[in-house]
């Protein structure tokens, strides 16, 4: 299976987990700052800001363009609830 490095910025930590993992999974296992409140894309609570490796995520979908809108999101965040990873990247929370 591939394996893909994300950093955490806010706890400058970098792992190796496997591709096509969600964020938030990897954020709860470490202890990374990204809260959330619901895990299914809906309440926008886990946006983060992609610093680097914003093409190394999967394709948001159209509710978490949705939910990213509605929160006048940046052009480089997502939701870690529904991003995974494809390739490195490093977060931060919003």
């Amino acid at each position: 299976m591939a394996k893909a490095k994300i950093t955490f910025e806010d706890i400058n930590q970098t792992v190796n987990v496997p591709a096509g993992t969600r964020i938030i999974e990897i954020s709860e296992k470490i202890g990374a700052g990204v809260i959330y409140g619901c895990r299914e894309g809906d309440c926008g609570t886990c946006m983060m800001e992609v610093t680097e490796g914003w093409n190394n995520l999967t394709e948001p979908s159209v509710l978490e363009e949705k939910v990213l809108r509605e929160n006048m999101a940046g052009r480089h965040y997502r939701l870690a609830c529904q991003a995974q990873i494809l390739g490195d990247c490093k977060v931060k929370p919003a």
